[in-house]
C-alpha cells in the first residue's frame, strides 16, 4: 500500500519527460513554479540562489504558487514539500514541524527559520504571518554546518519583496466562513537609483470553528496584526538592508475534545497572546572575488499562555505562563573564489535571555483525584492552591564554520565543518503560602487547620560543544539536459534544554510530602534536563529539468509559434538514511499527571524517499495561448526506534510518534486567456494534499490513518487586480491533527472543516 502513493506521484511527474531540447537554461531554479530572482532582490549569504544546481533537497515556492495556495505562514506549506509536515493545532505558540521522521513539539525546533537572512531563535514565534513573500525555500536534511543549532531537520528561508526591484502599492482583502478575514496593504518606493523603502501592515481575524460546550462559545477565535518597514541601499557592490517587523496575536485556543465525546468541554479560560519585534541589519560588500556579509539582529518576544491543563469541566489544574525574552545575534560571512575553488568562512554568536512567570493553580478536584483512598481530604481556603513559579533562562553560544568547494569539470566536491558551543542556565524559584484544613477519613474527628509555606529555589547549568562536518559530491550532466546527481553525508545537532513544565509535578509531590509526610518519587535532577540530539544523514539525490521540444509542442498544441515560451518540466528526487542518537521526544508521564516533558530515546533510525516536480504545457485554445501546469510531491518516511526503554516498556521497533509515514500533494492549474492581448485570464485550479499514517504514542496503539484534503479555486486576473473564489477541504474530510493524555484522560483535536471564501488583490 505504501508504494501506491509513490507510483501515482511518479506517474504524474514523468509525463512528457521522454523529449527534451538543447535549449535548457542552466540558471533555471527547480521550483514548483519557476521564478527568476535578481541578485539585489535576495541577499542569499550562504546557499546562493540556484538551489537546483546544488547537492541539497529543496522545495522553492515563488510568488505565483504562494498566492495560489494562500500561503502566509509556515503551517500553510504543510505537505506541499515532501516529508514536510507542520500541523495546525493548539495555539499559535505551538509550531511543531516534522521532517523525515524528526520533529519537536516543545522547546527547540528541528527546523530553522530565517526571514530575509535573519534567524528566528524562538520556535514559539515561528507561527507568524508574513506579507509580500517573494520566495520561500524549504531545505530538507541537516543544515548544521552553515546554520548551526536546531537545523538538523532542515531550514526554511523566507525572502520578502525588495523596494529596489518592485515599486507600487499592494492591497489584499480576503473573507471566508467562520467570520475569517485578512486585510493587508503595502507600498514600495524607489527613492533614487540607490535607495528604496517599503512599508506595510496587515490585520486578520476569525470567530473560530469549534464550540466549547461549557461556555457555548467558539474557543478557537483569534485576532492578529503586524507590519514591516524595510530600507535598502545598493551601490557599487555595497548592499545595506534594514528590516523592522512587528506582529501581535490574541486568541482563544486548544479545541481539544475528549476521546468519545463530540464537543470541546472545559471550564477554565484558555488563550494565548503574543507581541514579537524583530530588527535585522544586513550589510554586504562585494569585490571582484570576495564578499563580506554581516547580519545583525535584535529580537523581542512578550507572550502569555493560559491553559486549562485537564481540559474537563472540573476545577482540576490551570497554568499561566508569561514570558519576556530578548535576543541578539551576529553572523559574519566571508566568501571568496579563485578559479575553480570557492570557499566560505564565518563566525556566529547569540545571546538570549528569557524571564518566565508561570503560576500553577491546583483545585480541590485535583487533590481529590491524586490522594490515596484512605488519605485525609484537603480543603483550601480559596478552594485552590496557587504555586508561583519563576524562571530565568540565559543562553548564549558561539560558532566558527568553513566550507570549501572545488569544481573539476563536471564534478563539484565540497567539505565543511562547524565548531559550535552553547551554554544555558536555569534559575528557578517555586513559592506557595496557603491556609488549609485537613479532614481525617474516620468520623467524629474535627478538621485540623494548617498552613503551608513552600519555598524551593535552585539553579541548573548545561553546556554543549559540537563538531558538525558535511561532505558532498555532485555530478552535472551538460546539455541537452540540466541535470545534477549528488550525494551527501552530514551531521545534525539539536540543543539540549530544560523541562520547566515538569515543575508542576515536582512541586505537587514536594508539597504533598511536606503536608502528608510521604515519599518523593519525582526529583528535579531526574526530569528537568534533557540531552542534545545528534544525527548522521546520508543522502543521494538528483535535480532534473528541461523543456519539451518545440516541434513536439507544435504537433500536439495547435499552432505554437517557434518564438513562443516553451513548455518545461522539472523533477527532484532523493533517498536518505538518518541515524539518530538521543532523539528528543515529547511525552506525557503515565498516571494522574498534567505535565509534559522532553526525554531522550536511546537511538532511532529513519529512511525514506522524496520525489517532486512540475510540468508546464502551453497550448492554443480558441487562438489564445493557454497554459496547463501540473505539480506533485510525495514523501515516504520510515522512522523507528532502535533503542528506547521507558520504565517497564520497551519500544524497540515501534514507529516514532507524530511523524507521518506519507506526505502527498498534487495540483493542476489551467490558465485561459479571455482576449487576444492576454490582459484578462481565467485560472482554474484543483489540488489535494494529505498525510498519514501518524502514530500518536510510543506504543503505536493510537494512530491517524492517511487522509487527503481537496482544494479548488477560480480566479479572474487583470493586469492590476484579481478576484478569486476558493475552497479548502472542499469535501469536509474528518481527520485529527493531535492526540495526548492528561490526568489519565485522552484527548484529540480535529482538523479544520470545510472553509471557503473570496479574495481580492490590487496592485497599482
Amino acid at each position: 500500500m505504501e508504494f501506491r502513493f509513490l507510483l501515482a506521484a511518479v506517474g504524474l511527474l514523468t509525463v512528457g519527460t521522454a523529449q527534451a531540447n538543447e535549449n535548457s537554461n542552466e540558471n533555471e531554479t527547480t521550483t514548483i513554479a519557476p521564478v527568476q530572482i535578481e541578485e539585489v532582490t535576495v541577499t542569499a549569504a550562504k546557499t546562493g540562489h540556484n538551489l537546483s544546481m546544488q547537492p541539497i533537497s529543496a522545495t522553492v515556492l515563488d510568488t505565483e504558487i504562494l498566492d495560489a495556495e494562500h500561503i502566509t505562514a509556515i503551517k500553510n506549506v504543510s505537505s506541499l514539500a515532501p516529508n514536510f509536515y507542520a500541523p495546525d493545532y493548539g495555539s499559535r505558540t505551538t509550531s511543531s514541524i516534522y521532517v523525515r521522521g524528526l520533529g519537536a513539539r516543545i522547546d527547540h525546533p528541528v527546523v530553522g527559520l530565517n526571514v530575509d537572512n535573519v534567524p528566528v531563535l524562538s520556535k514559539d514565534a515561528y507561527d507568524i504571518e508574513t506579507m509580500d513573500i517573494e520566495r520561500m525555500e524549504i531545505l530538507r536534511g541537516p543544515q548544521s554546518t552553515l546554520y548551526g543549532r536546531n537545523t538538523m531537520g532542515g531550514l526554511i528561508n523566507i525572502y520578502t519583496l525588495s523596494p529596489l526591484t518592485y515599486q507600487g502599492t499592494r492591497i489584499g482583502l480576503e473573507y471566508g466562513n467562520g467570520n475569517t478575514g485578512r486585510y493587508r496593504a503595502s507600498h514600495y518606493a524607489r527613492l533614487n537609483d540607490r535607495l528604496g523603502l517599503s512599508i506595510g501592515g496587515y490585520y486578520s481575524h476569525s470567530s473560530g470553528f469549534f464550540e466549547n460546550l461549557y461556555t457555548a462559545k467558539k474557543c478557537d477565535w483569534q485576532r492578529g496584526g503586524g507590519g514591516r518597514f524595510k530600507l535598502q541601499y545598493y551601490h557599487d557592490g555595497l548592499h545595506i538592508e534594514n528590516t523592522f517587523a512587528m506582529s501581535g496575536v490574541k486568541q482563544g485556543g486548544y479545541p481539544y475534545i475528549a476521546v468519545g465525546a463530540s464537543h470541546v468541554d472545559y471550564n477554565d479560560p484558555c488563550g494565548y497572546q503574543r507581541l514579537a519585534l524583530n530588527d535585522g541589519l544586513t550589510i554586504r560588500k562585494s569585490w571582484r572575488n570576495l564578499t563580506l556579509t554581516s547580519i545583525t539582529s535584535y529580537q523581542y518576544l512578550d507572550d502569555e499562555l493560559r491553559l486549562d491543563n485537564d481540559f474537563t469541566p472540573e476545577p482540576f489544574f490551570t497554568l499561566t505562563q508569561a514570558r519576556k525574552e530578548h535576543a541578539l545575534t551576529e553572523d559574519i560571512v566571508l566568501a571568496g573564489k579563485s578559479g575553480r575553488y570557492h570557499w566560505l568562512a564565518g563566525a556566529f554568536g547569540f545571546y538570549r535571555h528569557a524571564d518566565v512567570h508561570a503560576p500553577v493553580t491546583m483545585g480541590d478536584a485535583f487533590f481529590h483525584s491524586v490522594m490515596p483512598p484512605q488519605a485525609p481530604s484537603l480543603a483550601w481556603e480559596n478552594s485552590a492552591l496557587t504555586v508561583q513559579s519563576r524562571f530565568s533562562v540565559p543562553t548564549y553560544g558561539a560558532a566558527l564554520y568553513h566550507e570549501s568547494k572545488w569544481t573539476l569539470n563536471r564534478w563539484e566536491l565540497a567539505a565543511g565543518v562547524r565548531v559550535d558551543y552553547e551554554a544555558a542556565e536555569l534559575d528557578y524559584r517555586n513559592l506557595a503560602d496557603a491556609v488549609y484544613s485537613m479532614t481525617m477519613p474516620r468520623p467524629g474527628i474535627p478538621p485540623v487547620p494548617g498552613e503551608l509555606h513552600y519555598n524551593s529555589p535552585g539553579r541548573i547549568k548545561q553546556d554543549f560543544l559540537q563538531v558538525l562536518p558535511r561532505i558532498t559530491a555532485a555530478y552535472r550532466f551538460h546539455r541537452p539536459f540540466d541535470h545534477v546527481i549528488y550525494a551527501s553525508v552530514s551531521e545534525g545537532h539539536k540543543a539540549g534544554g530544560f523541562n520547566t513544565q515538569m515543575f508542576s509535578e515536582i512541586v505537587q509531590q514536594e508539597i504533598m510530602s511536606q503536608m502528608m509526610n510521604s515519599d518523593i518519587t519525582l526529583h528535579a535532577s531526574d526530569v528537568i534536563t534533557y540531552k542534545p540530539e545528534q544525527s548522521w544523514n546520508y543522502e543521494i539525490g538528483t535535480h532534473l529539468s528541461g523543456h519539451l521540444c518545440t516541434s513536439l509542442e507544435n504537433r500536439i498544441w495547435m499552432g505554437a509559434s517557434p518564438d513562443a515560451p516553451t513548455s518545461g518540466w522539472n523533477i527532484d528526487a532523493s533517498v536518505f538514511y538518518i541515524d539518530v542518537r538521543n532523539q528528543q521526544l515529547t511525552v506525557f508521564p503515565e498516571g494522574q499527571t498534567t505535565g509534559r516533558m522532553m526525554t531522550n530515546a536511546g537511538r532511532s533510525r529513519s529512511f525514506g524517499a522524496e520525489v517532486s516536480g512540475s510540468l508546464r504545457l502551453l497550448a492554443d485554445c480558441l487562438h489564445h495561448r493557454s497554459e496547463l501546469e501540473l505539480t506533485a510531491a510525495y514523501g515516504y518516511t520510515n522512522a523507528t526506534f532502535l533503542k528506547y526503554t521507558s520504565g517497564a516498556n520497551d519500544y524497540k521497533g515501534n514507529y516514532v510518534p507524530y511523524a507521518p509515514r506519507h506526505t502527498v500533494s498534487a495540483s493542476a492549474t489551467y490558465r485561459i486567456p479571455l482576449n487576444h492581448n492576454h490582459r484578462s485570464v481565467l485560472a482554474l485550479r484543483v489540488g489535494t494534499n494529505g498525510a498519514g499514517r501518524i502514530y500518536w504514542d510510543e506504543a503505536n496503539t493510537i494512530k491517524q490513518s492517511f487522509y487527503a484534503l481537496l482544494d479548488a479555486s477560480v480566479r479572474f486576473e487583470r493586469p492590476m487586480w484579481s478576484v478569486e473564489l476558493w475552497a479548502k477541504n472542499a469535501t469536509d474530510t474528518k481527520y485529527n491533527v493531535f492526540y495526548f493524555v492528561s490526568m489519565g484522560n485522552s484527548f484529540l483535536q480535529h482538523g479544520l472543516p470545510r472553509t471557503f471564501g473570496v479574495s481580492f488583490n490590487l496592485n497599482i
